[in-house]
């Protein structure tokens, strides 16, 4: 046996042997049945404070400590008075003096109290001074609890407190629950402001040393496991601009499931109103998974291309095959500088709300543009098809130059089927991963939370996408794949392969191929029809080989063979599905194998499992002993002395393993600065001397508009304002004139026309004194006159 086990064990021996004896010799007494008095003696002030509380509970008042005195010579505290809580009269707020406002008096003067003094000779502190009496109605016992010096947050509360609100508890709920965990609200020992006072200190502290200071410490928490990657960037003022990160999790899910990821950008999740904008994908459940996340300065060029280029390193270097964005061109460029061989696709769906929002007009006056818009977006396969379609379109519905259509059309190889389908998307064609994810985010989130809060919530937000692929994990290893044909031996082997979601798609793409029918064109090549569908797809195939080649390219787009190409497998007596068209990231054995971090390690994962382990074994049994001992005064008095002296002899223990195991590390970031990019130490960070704050002055939720967005929406009002001056034309032409009105309303008129052109004289007088001005004056006086002249016009 180990050495230092069995001194452990004999330590915890003697302790019991110890609590036992002196529990045999002194008794029980309960603190109930004691009194304050004079001449009593105490070993501590702490001591006579907590014994003076618990009698004043009982009774039903609450104490304070009301002043005291310290030896000048040695600084030892050598008297004390306890009063009670409603002693003296509360004196004036000065604060509150130029308001008016007035607080409801609590103290009526009461003498009620208990002084002590130190002994010196003996070293402990006696009762001097006792007065008994009230001068006030004491509190029963059913509102004693709410007296402020019996309100106590221990240590086990406390920490409770700070889980439930990094779980994204309310104080009042959090509150409820540890009531009726400690048998009532009376009970508990707080209330729900010390609660909501305790998180408050909490956050206080946490930027004790300033944002900067408290993000540094924050990431050098998450930096324990040696795969956690983050970086900044800094102005030339030193101020942090743009932050990004990705946990080991996040890099690992990247080396599984990289090759087509989606980005976006939302706002109202911080503080600081930053741009927070997340790198997210689907994993072999077809579930969100999240790559990394930053939270930007701006949307600029620079701190997107610094944004790809930072999120490239976190990943090794290893790029994704598509990525799919909103309607962004500084995103779009940026991506361009970074990543040109990836694949940049606009999501459509921003697309079709973009459409809703500019050529409305032309969805009111036909009902086949929708359909003949959303043909050009996901039907059409071959280029010159989709061309004839889009010219059609734009005729057949009389779009005019300069119309949102034809600026959407300069991006076609990013959305148009026709060019999409030439890569692979994994089924994908929007941003709805990110955007379902934001929405997650925003219901856990709060827009006044400050940083450190956010990265608190965030990962609990992360987490819970987590916990989502465990349960569909799980789901797949307990749960056999419900065949339709159970006899299929493709269908079977796709179902020991596939995750659940993928093999339901394969099986339907499976049932449909049962509809086809197959003719020979020639040798190796195919012709493949279905009863519901009449369009011809040519599909190539090699029995020798065993490799098939479909003109819709739903293998090459989706990663799941289609019926055409089941059809001739088939035909070519393949029964099963041959290896090279079963993608590893589709399959249930997709995170088999080890991916490297940014520093080209082995991705660690599972840093805290065996404390996690341990936790969870230790829990149980101890929650149930102090239950059990809680039933009785002596077995509480009992375990309490074991739980003090066990706690003195762990922390011996782990002290003494941290002097023996201490190690020390540099945790390494990269400072962008300007163009430049030197490598720093945490220290150089911490040197930082803030992170530039936004313009917070805008309250709309909406994300800030692109210049492609402004622009459309000026040529909008410009051609909405020219409709209506046509038809205001046509009318006034359309109207016959009224001689009696005409000769009724002649001085009218006559005084209205001058009027008219008296106002155009005094706009042109106006207008050249503006210009004058503009000429002879700075640059602020520049922008006065130009307002002048858009308002004389």
């Amino acid at each position: 046996m180990n050495p230092s086990s069995i001194l452990v064990d004999n330590s915890v021996d003697k302790l019991v042997n110890t609590i036992l004896e002196e529990n045999e010799e002194h008794g029980q007494e309960s603190i109930a049945d004691i009194k304050p008095c004079l001449d009593m003696i105490f070993e501590s002030e702490v001591a006579a404070y907590e014994f003076y509380n618990e009698y004043s509970k009982r009774i039903g008042f609450g104490i304070r400590r009301e002043y005291g005195n310290k030896s000048k010579k040695d600084g030892v505290l050598t008297s004390r008075r306890f009063t009670c809580y409603k002693e003296g009269t509360r004196s004036v707020d000065k604060r509150r003096q130029p308001t008016g406002e007035s607080t409801a008096e609590t103290r009526t003067g009461c003498n009620a109290r208990m002084g002590i003094s130190l002994d010196r000779k003996i070293g402990k502190y006696k009762v001097v001074d006792f007065v008994l009496e009230h001068n006030h109605l004491l509190q029963p016992q059913e509102y004693v609890h709410m007296i402020r010096s019996h309100r106590r947050i221990s240590e086990v509360q406390a920490s409770q407190i700070i889980m439930g609100d990094e779980s994204g508890l309310r104080p009042k709920e959090l509150h409820e629950y540890m009531s009726k965990q400690a048998g009532g609200i009376e009970m508990v020992g707080f209330t729900r402001t010390d609660a909501k006072n305790l998180l408050r200190t909490k956050r206080m502290d946490s930027l004790k040393y300033g944002e900067v200071g408290a993000l540094m410490t924050y990431f050098k928490q998450e930096s324990k496991n040696p795969s956690f990657f983050y970086d900044f960037q800094m102005d030339v003022e030193e101020q942090i601009t743009n932050i990004f990160w990705a946990d080991a999790q996040m890099i690992n899910d990247y080396g599984y499931f990289g090759d087509v990821v989606t980005f976006d950008t939302t706002y109202k999740t911080n503080k600081g109103y930053r741009p927070l904008g997340v790198v997210v994908g689907l994993n072999n459940h077809r579930q969100t998974i999240i790559f990394g996340a930053t939270l930007l300065y701006d949307e600029t060029i620079p701190s997107f291309q610094w944004l790809f280029e930072t999120f490239l390193k976190a990943m090794g270097g290893k790029k994704p095959k598509t990525i799919l964005t909103d309607q962004d061109a500084a995103m779009a460029k940026g991506i361009s500088l970074v990543m040109p061989e990836t694949f940049h696709g606009l999501c459509t769906w921003h697309i079709r709300q973009n459409a809703l929002r500019h050529v409305n007009h032309l969805y009111q006056r036909s009902k086949h543009f929708c359909s003949d818009f959303e043909a050009c977006i996901d039907l059409h396969e071959e280029e010159d098809e989709f061309l004839n379609a889009w010219n059609s379109l734009l005729v057949e519905h009389n779009v005019l130059e300069g119309s949102w259509l034809h600026m959407i059309f300069r991006f076609k190889e990013k959305w148009a089927w026709t060019y999409v389908r030439k890569t692979f998307t994994a089924g994908m064609r929007s941003t709805q991963l990110s955007e379902s994810f934001n929405a997650d985010l925003k219901n856990h989130l709060k827009s006044d939370l400050n940083l450190i809060q956010f990265f608190t919530h965030f990962k609990r937000a992360v987490n819970g996408k987590r916990n989502n692929e465990s349960e569909a994990e799980y789901e797949s290893r307990h749960k056999l794949p419900r065949l339709k044909m159970k006899k299929a031996r493709m269908l079977v082997q796709a179902g020991n392969v596939y995750t659940p979601k993928i093999f339901e798609e394969f099986q339907e793409e499976y049932e449909e191929y049962q509809d086809t029918c197959i003719k020979v064109l020639k040798e190796g090549l195919y012709a493949v029809t279905n009863y519901d569908n009449v369009k011809e797809r040519t599909v190539m195939g090699n029995p020798m080989e065993q490799k098939v080649s479909c003109d819709c390219r739903r293998f090459e787009t989706h990663g799941i063979l289609c019926s055409h190409a089941l059809k001739v497998l088939d035909g070519m007596n393949i029964k099963l599905i041959p290896e090279h068209y079963i993608l590893k990231r589709w399959t249930r054995e997709a995170r088999l194998g080890s991916n490297q971090d940014w520093k080209g390690m082995h991705v660690e994962l599972d840093m805290k499992a065996h404390f996690m382990k341990r936790y969870s074994e230790l829990c149980p049994p101890a929650i149930k002993l102090a239950n059990r001992a809680s039933e009785s005064h002596e077995t509480y008095t009992f375990l309490s002395k074991v739980y003090e002296e066990s706690s003195k002899i762990v922390e011996d223990m782990l002290a003494n393993k941290c002097v023996d195991g201490e190690s020390s590390g540099m945790v390494q970031v990269t400072i962008s600065l300007g163009n430049d990019k030197t490598q720093n130490n945490v220290e150089t960070v911490v040197k930082a001397k803030g992170i530039k704050k936004l313009d917070c002055s805008r309250s709309t939720k909406k994300r800030a508009k692109s210049w492609v967005e402004k622009d459309s929406k000026k040529r909008n009002k410009y051609i909405q304002s020219q409709k209506k001056r046509k038809s205001q034309e046509k009318q006034s032409l359309a109207q016959p004139p009224n001689l009696n009105s005409i000769s009724l309303n002649g001085t009218h008129h006559q005084a209205s026309i001058q009027g008219t052109q008296s106002s155009q004289a005094n706009n042109e007088i106006l207008c050249q004194t503006a210009i004058q001005g503009t000429q002879s004056s700075e640059v602020d006086n520049g922008a006065q006159c130009q307002a002048t002249i858009q308002g004389a016009q």
